[in-house]
């Protein structure tokens, strides 16, 4: 189940032990969440101060929940036993699922190889680059090139279906082919921009009440640590460290690291993928058969933080609780009509998208089709698009 989450960029808020069933399923959600910007340190509930329930810790969190089941299990199975089993049994099987799943989402459809784990978190690496060299006394042009995409997890794996191999041409085509750069250019528009880079890493503290903490953490090391914020504080260092990075990091920069980096990956994946053709006895059918497991494994639509608030805002917008008495109303008055139409009309359309998040699936809405009434924005938006800049904006909790 974790392992489905993780290839999904998926994120339960509050897994706590009384929210999973020994049935193997999760209840009471709380502020979950799916990755926009691929971030392994996300935490989709903003009451999570610690970051207890990040993304990256999702599986161990599971298995520490596991454990307090084997010890109220005592005496019926004794506790030695139930940690044998788990310390031997969980993160195989969590491996084995992720990168079964993984491999499907890269279109690795005939030849399982040992190398496919070391493909993917390279893949995950470049997604994300958004680490600096903290601790440096200066920051140089190799410290601040350490920063990057921070790429869309959803799309990112969705393009890569588009990531066509032709047979005749091993080995990535000229850089400078119009194939490869045109596909290049869509995959440089799922990462993030400077400015979306900048809001991400603004500082999230005053700065007096910061300079304020370090000079407790100096002067009274042990009422610091009661307080519990270490954690906080080291975070909210990193911040203005990357803050103060991306600050003197250009747009063209960011694009020509980026290109770099993606390029890189690429190439491997190519020699990856030209090692799945080998033997097969039909290029084409192949390549069609990665492409159908690609979009039967990565998700076009999710649900995105920023349509569900857009759908919250068209329903206030239309106030459901007096709509049986003024429909007749409004029934004469064409504008009115035409907003709570709209209204209903985005709620149902935000539910009928979750039904049907992949491409391949019979029935899923079409990209033209797949797009948003007007929001907080002001303007239409495809449902499978890079969240706007507001988005960053929002707090669950």
């Amino acid at each position: 189940m974790v392992a489905e989450w993780q290839c999904v960029g998926f994120c339960h808020g509050v897994l706590n032990t009384d929210n999973m069933s020994i049935l193997g399923l999760t209840i009471d959600y709380g502020p979950f969440g799916f990755l926009d910007r691929y971030d392994p340190d996300h935490v989709c509930n903003a009451s999570d101060n610690t970051g207890r329930y990040a993304y990256s810790k999702q599986p161990e969190v599971c298995k520490w929940n596991l454990r307090k089941l084997a010890e109220a299990l005592q005496p019926e199975l004794p506790l030695e036993l139930g940690e044998a089993v788990l310390a031997e049994e969980f993160d195989a099987e969590f491996q084995r699922h992720y990168l079964h799943k993984m491999r499907r989402k890269l279109g690795l459809v005939r030849v399982e190889l040992e190398e496919d784990g070391a493909l993917v978190s390279r893949l995950l690496q470049t997604m994300h680059l958004t680490d600096v060299v903290l601790g440096c006394p200066v920051v140089t042009r190799d410290s601040v090139s350490l920063i990057g995409e921070g790429a869309d997890f959803t799309n990112t794996f969705y393009l890569l279906s588009s990531f066509l191999v032709d047979p005749e041409s091993p080995g990535l085509a000229d850089p400078e082919s119009p194939g490869l750069a045109e596909f290049l250019a869509r995959l440089m528009e799922q990462c993030a921009s400077l400015e979306e880079l900048r809001l991400a890493f603004r500082p999230q503290m005053d700065p007096r009440q910061l300079s304020m903490m370090l000079v407790l953490a100096q002067s009274n090391p042990q009422l610091f640590a009661l307080m519990g914020t270490r954690a906080g504080i080291a975070r909210e260092l990193e911040r203005v460290e990357q803050q103060s990075q991306l600050e003197q990091l250009s747009a063209a920069e960011l694009q020509s690291r980026n290109q770099d980096h993606w390029t890189t990956w690429l190439q491997e994946y190519r020699a990856r993928l030209d090692k799945d053709l080998e033997g097969a006895g039909d290029a084409a059918a192949w390549q069609a058969e990665r492409v159908r497991v690609m979009r039967a494994s990565n998700p076009k639509y999710v649900l995105r933080n920023y349509i569900a608030q857009n759908a919250i805002e068209a329903a206030e917008r239309g106030d459901f609780s007096e709509a049986s008495s003024t429909i007749p109303v409004v029934c004469g008055r064409r504008a009115g009509l035409r907003l709570l139409s709209l209204t209903f009309l985005q709620v149902r359309q935000v539910l009928k998208l979750l039904e049907t998040p992949y491409h391949c699936e019979a029935g899923a809405t079409t990209e033209p089709e797949a797009t948003e009434a007007r929001g907080a924005t002001g303007g239409q938006r495809s449902y499978s698009s890079k969240p706007p800049l507001w988005a960053a904006e929002l707090c669950v909790t």
